[in-house]
């Protein structure tokens, strides 16, 4: 009976919705959405959404996208974009070069929404899987890289050497201000150098692009901060740098090394040579080209700088048990904590590439890697001692994988090798560049030894010996041992390495279990039909400098978006060159700051921002640079209009701009925020609406309708870009008309020389599209919601937060809701009069709904002492039900507590969670409750969990020791005192 009950179709959830899509995107059904509707005394998601809303924001008619599209007419209209892509062999290097990603990877990881979903583990007893893989990519980096602190990931290289910059002004902070000045190697690949040049022009570091020449004069730079060299450099020269280093350290400077992971498995190591910091692209170690990203960076630098570091660490500590476990280190150090002061403003980095890479790693092993990077180098070779002997010149004799090599015409040859199926860079008028990859064989060189040269080439390279060659007679190859970690040299097998995975995904909580409550942060459906399209070879296997005419396919899916992303916010102009929400704050608080600068308002250099905002907007702020001026938040959780005024008042000759999250950090839509807009736009300030909150307003309202001059979006938020364990992310950034001009620049483009008069904007991230990859994710979510289905998206996540605010209001309290009493798309649950007369936190709490198998809510913000609860769209009733009867029963247990039942260290609730090995032990009673409470209190709280049950892997975990003792690369298990 319950089989069938179970197998009866429901009504679908109105019949608006033709499109079939939207149904299975929105989780309560007709029935349910209606008995949620008629508890919170609503006839329909539409009466609600106008209620919630201030009518004077409330958009007027439809979004006016294409009519919706079936999945099977999503997926051809997708397949049609991706067979305008022309695929060639892609040679052409400059950053982005060819790889393999192993299948065991690509179908287990990249595929699987146990890795996909997850969110950034700020939880991290429900995140040791993820955190275990992010422990193998540093662990990979450390190696490689020679240094000891390596970092979970940056978002590219051009921004990972821009991050170095800055974190070498903040580590030779004498030097710099002192007036002293950061040299780039004109080395470096011309992305690197634009992105770092923008970033330090706004940051106001004193940066110079120059020739690093073998006997290059140091000591002629006073007070120098630092230096960047690259090895290999952008045409492919391999040198050793000792000597570089030495005497820019013996000058004062800190020194930063781009360099190439695979190349690194064979070169000597940038920390024994001396470096201080070291950058690059993990790209080739198994992640796609993607059109350019998203590809994770890495940065690795010496014990003395690793707490000035920006990003992610992943460190090990232990958990209650004394059994090891995984955690994000030195958090203290974050921007969302740190805001202005942070080190960065990285929120989202690229934690599902990193992954990748780190398996790529355990996958080959380090005689897998060598093995890919002589085949690679000895190729190279071939083709370079081919082209020689045809009388051709080479740039440079010692090189890894990369060719440059003297032409009559560059033109002519590039045209050629095209024909033959082979793209090449052009590097100037009369050379040509090639970068052998993974899968370039033996024929193929022989084909481009004819291509180039006009003779004929038989290439062997199978018993090429890497210590004879060029590096080798150039003293550049290392002689230490790599990777050297059980980890790299024990999984054998396609079926270790599968069950690897699951045994590591098994350890995590993710969507693809269970809701994700997370305010502010969107857990939505990821649905499998918009991930499908991006590991097709049409869109995953084109480099980003492909030729225009390779890539249209690309171009027309992207302009299209952009496009609907257009008619969706109510802009002028969108760009998807940022590749995080972070990146998106930035690019255009600097959009703002250069159209003032443009218009000689040199003067306006403050930002408004209320308290409540979101960590990211002040550290942003900060890098464009501009000073943050808080406003304070009135006592319903809205901007103190009256605050506001004064700093008007005060700073309004000054003011740049404000910063408003709407609807509103705290959860409601702010009724005067238009008022807001029109004092900011009298004092001749811009208005910048965060739109990380989009997902309540899609169909309702349009930012640059009632008053934004310019946002960003966060694709991996309302648009179902997968968070992917902390990344990857997209944060377009969307403007008014007048903004257009400063939207980011080509970073392939050289800046030129010369005096900035503020009349362009400038590039944010290493590729024009940034993350280009996961673009056809949101492409398809949006063409297959239209305009209806995005809007009652809109609704149904008010409908959603609501529902979930009034079952709870009895135990835990809605602090903050609008003037008809309802919330946004989240809500704010009020523990502190709990905290107050039971000594249970809302960490606590937190740690308690593990055992319910919950992912926790956001945890103390953006108000101290409580939690933010956002279900989403995408959650159906029964799952909402499953976390209120969680929460309920949470509350049972702190009554016991205030009740005198139980005292706080004593209950179950400060000992959560709960271990598998933790409520079946001998000694249960002694070692894990204390006798005041049971196992099955413990374990089963709720009788649902005994059909279904989530074990974390570990206890609490002890946060200060991880920091005291910070270690970050795989450990040995004896560092470990683990009771039996």
């Amino acid at each position: 009976m319950q089989f069938a009950a179970h197998q009866q179709r429901k009504k679908p959830l109105t019949m608006a919705h033709t499109a079939p899509f939207v149904p299975r995107h929105i989780g309560p059904h007709a029935d349910d959405a209606q008995e949620m509707l008629s508890f919170l005394g609503y006839g329909s998601s539409t009466e609600l959404a106008e209620a919630a809303l201030p009518k004077s924001i409330q958009q007027q008619g439809p979004i006016g996208l294409p009519d919706a599209l079936n999945e099977q007419d999503t997926l051809a209209a997708l397949r049609a974009f991706a067979d305008k892509n022309v695929q060639k062999k892609q040679l052409i290097g400059n950053g982005y070069y060819d790889t393999i990603t192993p299948a065991v990877i690509r179908r287990n990881v990249t595929e699987n929404p146990g890795w996909y979903t997850a969110y950034t583990p700020y939880q991290p007893e429900i995140s040791q899987g993820r955190l275990e893989a992010l422990l193998n990519f540093q662990t990979l980096v450390q190696d490689l890289t020679g240094l000891p602190t390596a970092g979970a990931s940056l978002l590219d290289e051009a921004t990972a050497v821009a991050e170095a910059v800055q974190l070498m002004a903040r580590g030779n902070a004498k030097a710099f201000k002192n007036g002293g000045v950061v040299l780039l190697d004109s080395a470096l690949h011309q992305q690197d150098i634009t992105v770092t040049l923008a970033r330090a022009e706004a940051a106001e570091i004193p940066v110079e692009v120059v020739e690093i020449t073998d006997d290059f004069d140091f000591s002629a730079h006073e007070n120098l901060v630092g230096v960047v060299l690259a090895n290999p450099g952008s045409t492919g020269r391999v040198r050793d740098l000792g000597p570089l280093i030495s005497a820019a350290k013996g000058a004062g400077a800190l020194v930063t090394v781009t360099c190439d992971l695979l190349a690194q498995v064979l070169l000597t190591s940038p920390g024994e040579l001396g470096a201080d910091v070291a950058v690059g692209s993990a790209q080739r170690f198994g992640v796609p080209l993607f059109f350019g990203g998203p590809h994770a960076a890495f940065m690795a630098v010496t014990n003395k700088l690793e707490r000035k570091m920006p990003g992610r660490i992943v460190g090990v500590s232990k958990d209650a048990e004394g059994a090891p476990a995984y955690r994000l280190a030195l958090q203290t150090r974050e921007q969302h904590i740190r805001r202005e002061k942070a080190t960065s403003n990285i929120c989202t980095a690229q934690a599902l590439l990193a992954v990748m890479a780190g398996f790529y790693a355990v996958w080959h092993g380090p005689a897998g890697l060598r093995r890919i990077a002589t085949e690679i180098h000895g190729r190279a070779v071939a083709l370079g001692v081919a082209l020689s002997e045809a009388g051709l010149t080479l740039a440079h004799d010692t090189f890894f994988d990369t060719v440059t090599v003297e032409v009559s015409s560059a033109d002519e040859v590039l045209g050629k090798a095209v024909e033959a199926g082979y793209n090449l860079r052009r590097v100037n008028d009369t050379f040509v560049g090639i970068s052998v990859g993974e899968s370039t064989t033996d024929e193929d060189i022989a084909e481009l030894v004819s291509i180039i040269s006009g003779s004929s080439a038989s290439v062997s390279s199978s018993d090429f010996d890497v210590t004879a060659g060029p590096l080798g007679e150039a003293g550049v190859l290392r002689n230490d041992e790599i990777l050297t970690h059980p980890i790299f040299n024990t999984i054998t097998s396609e079926t270790q390495m599968m069950r690897y995975l699951r045994k590591l995904a098994d350890r995590d909580l993710a969507l693809d279990r269970t809701m994700i409550p997370l305010g502010s942060c969107t857990m939505k459906l990821n649905a499998a039909v918009s991930m499908e399209p991006i590991t097709w070879p049409g869109f995953a296997g084109i480099h980003p400098h492909a030729p225009e005419d390779q890539v249209q396919g690309w171009l027309e899916m992207i302009a299209d978006l952009e496009e609907r992303l257009e008619k969706i916010t109510g802009y002028a102009k969108v760009s998807v060159q940022p590749n995080a929400g972070s990146q998106g704050e930035f690019a255009g608080l600097l959009a703002i700051r250069r159209y003032h600068l443009s218009r000689g308002d040199d003067q306006r250099d403050l930002v408004l921002i209320p308290a409540s905002a979101h960590g990211t907007n002040a550290a942003s702020a900060a890098l464009a640079g501009l000073k943050v001026v808080a406003v304070k938040n009135a006592e319903d959780g809205s901007i103190d209009v009256a605050d506001l005024e004064a700093k008007l008042d005060k700073h309004g000759e000054n003011t740049a701009a404000i910063m408003i999250t709407y609807p509103s950090t705290h959860g409601v839509y702010e009724e005067q925020v238009r008022e807001v807009c029109e004092k900011v736009h009298a004092a001749g300030g811009q208005v910048y609406i965060d739109g990380a909150n989009l997902n309540a307003l899609v169909g309702l309202a349009q930012p640059g309708e009632f008053g934004g001059d310019v946002s960003h979006l966060n694709l991996h938020k309302t648009f179902t870009i997968p968070h992917g364990g902390g990344g990857p992310g997209v944060g377009p950034v969307c403007v008014a008309e007048h903004l257009i001009p400063f939207l980011p620049s080509d970073p392939g483009a050289d800046l030129g020389e010369g005096e900035d008069d503020y009349t362009t904007g400038q590039p944010v991230s290493a590729a024009r599209y940034g993350s280009a990859g996961v673009l056809p994710i949101t492409w398809s979510y949006i063409a297959m919601m239209g305009d209806e289905g995005l809007t009652e998206a809109s609704r149904m996540a008010l409908v959603n937060a609501n529902y979930v605010s009034r079952k709870l209001e009895d135990y835990f309290p809605t602090l903050y809701k609008g003037d008809t009493g309802l919330v946004a798309h989240e809500c704010i649950l009020d523990l502190r009069e709990l905290t107050k007369k039971s000594g249970i936190t809302a960490a606590d709490v937190s740690k308690r709904l593990m055992d319910y198998g919950f992912h926790a809510p956001t945890l103390a913000f953006p108000v101290a002492g409580t939690l933010m609860v956002e279900p989403t769209e995408s959650e159906d009733k029964g799952e909402l039900d499953r976390f209120i009867e969680a929460m309920v029963s949470i509350h049972g247990e702190i009554q016991e507590v205030i009740d005198g039942k139980v005292a706080a260290e004593d209950s179950v609730l400060r000992h959560a969670p709960f271990t598998a090995y933790s409520v079946t032990r001998d000694d249960f009673e002694d070692a894990v409750s204390g006798g005041k409470f049971t196992r099955s209190q413990a374990a089963f709280p709720v009788a649902g969990l005994r059909v279904t049950k989530y074990f974390p892997p570990v206890r609490r975990i002890d946060d200060a020791y991880g920091d005291r003792n910070l270690m970050c690369t795989c450990p040995p298990i004896e560092a470990f005192d683990i009771e039996a």
